[in-house]
């Protein structure tokens, strides 16, 4: 599960870096951009944390830098626009992500002792 995981990091990874620095009419609208943002960083913080269940911490740091240089890298598109406000909503959410990850570990590992 662990493979697996990983492997959807790196494509969210890529996926979220394609949304975030494309032109904007290149990127994929499927409703609100907050919300999308939002489901984006916390499927990113999902998988991570199931990838990487020992890891906690550096995958919240991560977390927090990719939304933080994806943000600031912005500010070179002259299509795009870079706000903290984005950047700290990514973040919280890819922190969501992660502990909706580790509630998810210690269920998991409940029901194994259970058996």
């Amino acid at each position: 599960m662990t493979s697996i995981s990983r492997l959807a990091a790196l494509l969210l990874l890529a996926l979220i870096t394609f949304a975030t620095l494309s032109p904007i009419q290149l990127r994929p609208h499927l409703g609100d951009a907050n919300a999308e943002r939002a489901l984006a960083y916390v499927l990113l913080g999902l998988s991570l944390a199931l990838g990487f269940p020992s890891r906690v911490a550096q995958i919240v740091l991560f977390i927090c830098a990719v939304a933080g240089v994806l943000e600031f890298l912005q500010l070179f598109d002259p299509g795009r626009h870079a706000r903290v406000l984005d950047a700290l909503l990514k973040a919280a959410a890819g922190v969501a992500g992660i502990v909706l990850g580790r509630i998810v570990i210690s269920l998991a590992s409940r029901a194994a002792e259970r058996r």
